[in-house]
């Protein structure tokens, strides 16, 4: 019983590595694809996946941009696994929230 606790823990300590690892990957990945297309003022802030996402060859994201004062979250989907692959395809599948910042400066 106690080896059987003892694997459940290696397997959960190894996959949140690789679950954390995934997201860190994803980001590189779109802000390189962005960058590849001549968009390198956007920056990439946040990746959101779901739990099976660093499982499966193919994951749909949700990735928070930012250009100057606009912030844009859009849903991407990659195919391809980042982290264990050499071939990473990422695609738009559309805008989910837009929100511009108006700054006065007094």
């Amino acid at each position: 019983m106690r080896k059987l606790l003892t694997l459940i823990v290696v397997l959960a300590l190894g996959y949140t590595g690789v679950y954390f690892y995934y997201g860190h990957t994803v980001k590189q990945e779109v802000q390189q694809q962005l960058d590849n297309r001549g968009l390198s003022a956007v920056s990439v802030d946040n990746v959101e996946y779901g739990v099976l996402a660093p499982i499966s060859s193919s994951a749909n994201l949700t990735v928070s941009v930012t250009y100057r004062g606009a912030q844009a979250e859009l849903d991407l989907t990659v195919e391809g696994h980042p982290v264990f692959s050499d071939e990473v395809s990422v695609q738009v599948d559309g805008l989910q929230a837009l929100r511009l910042g108006i700054g006065l400066g007094m």
